[in-house]
């Protein structure tokens, strides 16, 4: 291998294995726990009277499966987003084949041979 990519995958390794060295930030009981319920503990720090305007139609059961709906929907978006933009590459590439004389006389002399 090449040098750089030596340096790019190690790189790469210590990105990915520095969370998990470091200590927890901050003390928290739960690190990562999403910014909602991080919201919900200072709103309720600051004003214990708080009310909330409304609760969710549905809770998942337990917080795997919150994260894995999470993960699905990730998914699904990130799927639709590389078909689009892929699509949109290959309508753009025919494009540019259908306008280039060049390309369209050679396609021209192989399909002779």
């Amino acid at each position: 291998m090449k040098r750089t990519n030596l340096l790019l995958l190690a790189a790469v390794v210590v990105i990915a294995a520095l969370p998990l060295i470091l200590p927890l930030p901050g003390g928290l009981a739960e690190p990562f726990a999403g910014a909602d319920a991080q919201a919900q503990t200072a709103i309720t720090a600051a004003n214990p009277d708080y009310q909330p305007w409304f609760t969710p139609l549905w809770e998942p059961p337990s917080g795997e499966i919150e994260s894995l709906l999470f993960a699905l929907q990730a998914a699904l978006g990130a799927g639709l987003l590389g078909y689009y933009l892929g699509l949109r590459r290959g309508e753009s590439q025919r494009r540019k084949s259908d306008a280039d004389p060049a390309r369209l006389d050679a396609q021209a002399v192989d399909a002779r041979d």
